[in-house]
């Protein structure tokens, strides 16, 4: 999508000319490195990635180097975790393994509200080698066994994402302890809500130094820091003790799904499932070794940042620890004028939810808004000189340079990949992030059911809205959902329900038989496939496009379905909406849809009509709503959405939606059901109560 531009044709005939200047001079040069068997990126994105190896358009479809077998390892014989970590250990010993950043000072900062925040100041990232980390593991497995600690049986850990929470992992899986990972956010920071639910646990092992008094604690439960135990595992008479090693067919982990749907299964999870899923993302990722640097500030109790991070400790990358809270300079704990982590760090590797690039392409939009006349034209020319170039297969190393230097380095300026995962990216944001980034960004799709592994797009892809081929550890098959007409003879693609089978595909769901026979089957040659509930059709070159999901589909009173994933996806890319969730009625006729603004442009607009009024008066205001639904309603007409698809009536949050206020998940996926019921009165308001 281009962006707009009111620019004088004399200006725009100039920069057209300066840059062909430019590129006439660099021909030469380009023609004569260039090597023989070298591709454009268009040419690249031509070639057929998938094919369906029986034949018929259900599939099932593989990555063309996976025809004949699927891939189940990256090192013959290593199979297991502790393993490929072994591995790492051995050929990057002294390697940058595990890093985290000083703390130098904390102060308060009061708003101009009255509100008080807490402000950091953080020093350099402080790295633990390969070697140093392999040791700590060891010691905190050597110290579990010491405090009593069985192999086969679970430990919890509850943490947000740090250093401590990898090595207590790799732990686990080197003494063959599963791990029952529970989601860390505010809303369940109250541990002793958790200590009711957990009758036998006899130990607490706490993260940092500070012991909180013991009283706090029920009885009969012991609690210990993670230095002690450490130092515990470190005894000689400890340290010596023969471990029992886990097999390939053991649960490394619990794994708990979003719960966007409903509550949270636990999908148990084996150590060649994890191995398996890591193989095949891998394999997307050219050149990954030593010289990358990811930067680990996702949820690690989820699995797109559980693969990431198994990815890198296995080609032997470094892993820079942060937190959504002071990844930017203009993070909301980031003390203004210190640097936030991604600039200190400046990752090449990392990973995003849709939420967070939506958020960061409206952020650098204002910003474009608020440029003078000639950076504001200078931006939209290069801009859409360069959206030209990459659809014709090249790059623009004058525009990178000239214009979107500053703009990358927001991300640290070293960026090679940016993966998206966790929900479908809209087209607008991808192909912004692509083109003022200076790197590919590659969709990925994947559920807690397949190790996060199922497809991710080829980085010289550059085309939008689709998320790549299978995986060279999985194959996916298209099955016909006749109630919503999705047919895998559908013409032009075909299209249905996503089937994904391959060794990446989980053990199941802990303690729920009767979904685990709903969700998961296994085929005459003993594979196991997973049904997604998520519905794709596959493009002529092999790749996937996600186009529905069945739980999504609503339908109206008339007999039309409306599709409430696509709705909310098109009209997030509306600059007043910060988030969305539609909501149909099939007793009613339309549909509603519960917005949150976003405070800019909603102020903006509210001086533009001379409302005036707090921000809750804002929201609540009817002139405000209607003129909101007014530019929500363009906004989804030029994306040509029916107009039984388009909301009749809105109701604008005073408040964002959070994984602390349980209306979103930890990945920023919508909760529906906790969404409804927060929202009933207006529910009921909106469609007239009966």
């Amino acid at each position: 999508m281009r962006l707009k531009q009111d620019v004088s044709p004399v200006v725009v005939v100039i920069f057209r000319l300066v840059v062909w200047l430019y590129s006439l001079i660099s021909y030469l040069p380009y023609l004569l490195l260039r090597s023989s068997d070298s591709q454009t990126f268009s040419e690249c994105s031509r070639r057929v990635k998938a094919r369906s190896v029986s034949g018929h358009p259900s599939g099932p479809y593989r990555d063309i180097g996976a025809l004949r077998v699927l891939a189940t390892c990256l090192q013959p014989g290593v199979n297991t975790l502790d393993l490929v970590f072994e591995s790492s250990v051995c050929r990057f010993p002294h390697f940058d393994c595990l890093g985290t950043r000083d703390l130098l000072s904390e102060e308060d900062e009061t708003s101009e509200d009255g509100r008080v925040f807490k402000k950091v100041i953080l020093g350099e990232y402080r790295w633990m080698s390969y070697d140093q980390v392999y040791k700590e593991v060891r010691a905190f497995g050597s110290g579990l066994v010491a405090l009593g600690q069985k192999p086969l049986k679970n430990i919890a850990i509850f943490c947000e994402t740090r250093a401590e929470w990898i090595i207590a992992a790799q732990a686990c899986f080197m003494y063959n302890f599963p791990c029952d990972k529970l989601s860390f956010s505010k809303e369940n920071l109250n541990i002793s809500n958790i200590l009711l639910e957990v009758p036998r646990l006899q130990h607490i092992i706490i993260v940092d130094d500070k012991l909180k008094s013991g009283s706090e604690y029920p009885q009969g439960i012991s609690v210990h820091s993670m230095v002690a135990v450490t130092r515990l595992g470190a005894h000689p008479e400890n340290a010596s003790r023969q471990r029992r090693p886990p097999c390939a067919a053991d649960v490394a982990v619990i794994m708990y799904t979003s719960g966007s749907t409903g509550v949270p299964k636990g999908v148990m999870i084996s150590h060649s499932n994890i191995i398996a899923g890591i193989t095949g993302m891998a394999e997307r990722i050219p050149s990954l070794g030593e010289d990358d640097t990811y930067i680990g500030y996702l949820p690690l109790a989820h699995v797109l940042e559980l693969s990431a991070e198994m990815v890198c400790l296995a080609h032997g990358c470094r892993i820079g620890y942060s937190s959504p809270q002071t990844l930017t300079n203009q993070s909301t704990k980031i003390k203004k004028g210190s640097k936030g982590d991604i600039s200190v760090l400046r990752p090449t590797l990392m990973a995003a939810v849709p939420e967070i690039m939506d958020r960061i392409y409206k952020n650098l939009m204002l910003k474009v808004e608020e440029m003078s006349v000639f950076q504001r034209t200078l931006f939209l020319l290069a801009y859409n000189y360069k959206m030209e170039q990459l659809a014709m297969g090249y790059s623009t190393p004058l525009c990178d340079k000239l214009v979107f230097q500053k703009v990358r380095a927001l991300l640290g300026g070293r960026l090679r990949v940016l993966l998206s995962g966790g929900a479908p990216l809209s087209a607008v944001t991808q192909r912004f992030m692509n083109i003022c980034f200076c790197c590919p960004v590659g969709q990925g799709y994947g559920l807690t059911e397949t190790c996060g592994a199922g497809t991710i797009s080829q980085l010289w892809d550059y085309s939008t809205g689709r998320v790549g081929a299978p995986l060279v550890c999985c194959e996916i098959q298209l099955k016909d959902w006749i109630e919503g007409g999705y047919r895998s003879t559908d013409r032009p693609c075909p299209r249905g329900e996503i089937l994904v089978g391959g060794p990446n595909v989980t053990m199941g769901y802990y303690k729920n038989k009767q979904k685990n026979s709903e969700d998961f089957f296994m085929d005459e040659k003993g594979q196991r496939w997973f049904c997604t509930g998520d519905i794709g059709e596959f493009h002529g070159d092999g790749c996937l496009k996600i186009i529905d999901r069945k739980k999504d589909l609503v339908k109206l009173q008339a007999g039309e379905y409306v599709s409430l994933g696509k709705v909310e996806a098109v009209l997030k890319n509306c600059p007043l909406v910060d988030n969305i969730c539609a909501y149909a009625n099939s007793d009613e006729s339309y549909v509603i849809g519960f917005v949150v603004p976003n405070q800019k442009q909603l102020l903006a607009l509210a001086e533009r009509k001379r409302v005036r009024g707090l921000w809750e008066e804002l929201c609540n205001n009817p002139v405000i709503e209607e003129e909101v639904l007014r530019v929500i309603t363009e906004t989804a007409l030029t994306a040509q959405l029916e107009r039984f698809e388009i909301p009749w009536k809105i109701r604008l949050s005073v408040e964002p939606w959070t994984p602390e206020n349980g209306l979103v998940t930890d990945a920023f996926k919508l909760k529906r059901k906790e969404l409804k019921s927060h929202y009933q009165n207006d529910i009921e308001r909106m469609y007239g109560a009966k």
